[in-house]
C-alpha cells in the first residue's frame, strides 16, 4: 500500500501544483487512498520531496533531481522490496513486480544512470527495460539479480 501510494503522489506532484501538506492529502483522498497528514508528512520525507516555483508562481512539491540526492539507496530499496522475478529475452529484460509497484521500480531504473539501459517501460506489475545491446543483458541480470538478493 505505502508503494502504490508513494506512487500516486509522485504522479500528482508531477501532474498538478499542490504547495501544501492539506492539499495533497485531499488529492490523495480523491484518489482513494485514506491517509492523514502525518501519514504523507513521511511520504514526503521518504521521497526526499523538495519545493520548486511552480508555474503559477508559488512553491510546490517536486521530485529533487539533484545527482547529489541520495536517491540511489532509496530506490535500490523499492527495486528490492518490489521484484519478483527478472527474464531476459534477447535485448529486453522482462521485470516482474508486486501488484501496482511497476511504475515505482520503473522510476528507480530510469533513474539508476545505468548506461547500458535505454529506458523501460511500466504496466501494473510488469516492466520491459530495454538494454541497448543483448551483449549487456548478462551484466544487467547479474546486476539485477544481485541488488534484489534477500
Amino acid at each position: 500500500m505505502r508503494f502504490a501510494r508513494q506512487e500516486k503522489i509522485i504522479e500528482l506532484i508531477t501532474n498538478h501544483e499542490i504547495d501544501t501538506q492539506e492539499r495533497l492529502v485531499a488529492k490523495l483522498k480523491d484518489a482513494g487512498f485514506d491517509v492523514t497528514q502525518a501519514t504523507v508528512s513521511r511520504d514526503i520525507k521518504e521521497l526526499q520531496l523538495i519545493k520548486r516555483p511552480g508555474a503559477s508562481g508559488r512553491s510546490c512539491y517536486a521530485q529533487n533531481t539533484s545527482k547529489e540526492s541520495p536517491v540511489n539507496e532509496r530506490f535500490s530499496k523499492i527495486l528490492k522490496e518490489t521484484i519478483l522475478s527478472i527474464q531476459a529475452a534477447e535485448n529486453i529484460i522482462v521485470i516482474k513486480t508486486l501488484s501496482g509497484c511497476a511504475s515505482a521500480a520503473a522510476e528507480a531504473i530510469d533513474t539508476s544512470g545505468v548506461k547500458e539501459i535505454v529506458g523501460s517501460l511500466a504496466g501494473d506489475n510488469t516492466i520491459f527495460m530495454v538494454a541497448e545491446s543483448t551483449a549487456a543483458v548478462p551484466a544487467l541480470m547479474e546486476m539485477f539479480n544481485a541488488m534484489i538478493a534477500k
